[in-house]
């Protein structure tokens, strides 16, 4: 009985050993284990419509590629900028290049695009006549009052056979620069997020299309008449200049470029917004 009780409390304590010396510690385990590398966060600002829906439509797509994107809307045209250089945001995305160069220079900012994603075709809108020709003498016409879009305005104005401005004024054209106005027309300088409600007191807006569609709009359908699809202002994903080469925000661009951002837009929006994928180099 003793020999056997000897055995017994050897083969227990060589059980013991052995499975102590096969365990590792708890703390070696998790050292041993691989560590999931934290998803890089980037936030980017936006307009709502179509910026922020095209960003919401790659954040997926982003994150299997390690990169949690954060969109904070905006609802003007000033603020996003002043945030992208203040640091509050690492991209934003609702603009044009004439627009980012005009608010470059007038801000002494170094803000550079690193992607052109859509473009929206500015247009001319009612709620009270159907056509160019049914717009009446001395009626009012609001356009952007910042000075990019305002004379992007003019400009589809002298197209549509409205006015005719100096030679030579094109993208940079005041309402100082009109210089035949034969139905006497009054224009009027609005901020283009007001423009939608402003249909009700005045005649004819020239409206983004960001805006006419958050407005209920429908470019290819309400615009009385809208820019063709050679328009120079491609919307653009827009950084700080030392941050060009950031290994995120460069996934970011690639994501905006794809083919499946296009589709996307081409679906989505049915012509009212067109891709204009293209990577820019600093």
């Amino acid at each position: 009985m003793r020999k056997r009780s000897i055995t017994a409390v050897l083969i227990a304590v060589f059980s013991v050993l052995l499975i102590s010396g096969c365990s590792k510690p708890k703390k070696e385990e998790a050292a041993a284990e691989p560590k999931q590398d934290a998803p890089t966060v980037i936030k980017v600002g936006a307009t709502p419509v179509p910026h922020a829906e095209i960003l919401e439509f790659v954040k997926p797509i982003l994150a299997k590629e390690g990169v949690d994107l954060e969109i904070v809307q905006f609802t003007d045209y000033v603020q996003p900028n002043l945030a992208l250089d203040k640091g509050d945001l690492d991209a934003n995305y609702f603009q044009h290049i004439p627009y980012l160069d005009s608010f470059n220079a007038d801000r002494s900012l170094n803000l550079v695009a690193i992607a052109k994603v859509h473009i929206e075709p500015i247009g001319l809108y009612s709620a009270k006549v159907k056509s160019v020709a049914e717009i009446k003498d001395k009626a009012v016409i609001a356009i952007p009052n910042d000075p990019s879009n305002a004379g992007r305005a003019l400009v589809l104005l002298e197209k549509a056979g409205l006015l005719k401005l100096k030679e030579g004024a094109g993208i940079k054209a005041t309402v100082q620069d009109i210089v035949e106005n034969p139905k006497n027309l009054s224009v009027k300088t609005l901020d283009a997020a007001q423009l939608p409600r402003a249909l009700q007191d005045v005649e004819v807006a020239v409206i983004n299309t960001n805006y006419a569609l958050e407005g209920g709009l429908n470019p290819s359908k309400d615009a009385l008449f809208i820019e063709n699809s050679d328009s120079p202002y491609a919307n653009i994903l827009v950084v700080k200049a030392e941050k060009a080469n950031d290994p995120a925000l460069k996934k970011l661009a690639d994501v905006l470029v794809s083919e499946d951002v296009k589709k996307f837009i081409e679906e989505k929006y049915k012509g009212s917004i067109l891709p204009a994928q293209t990577l820019i180099t600093n």
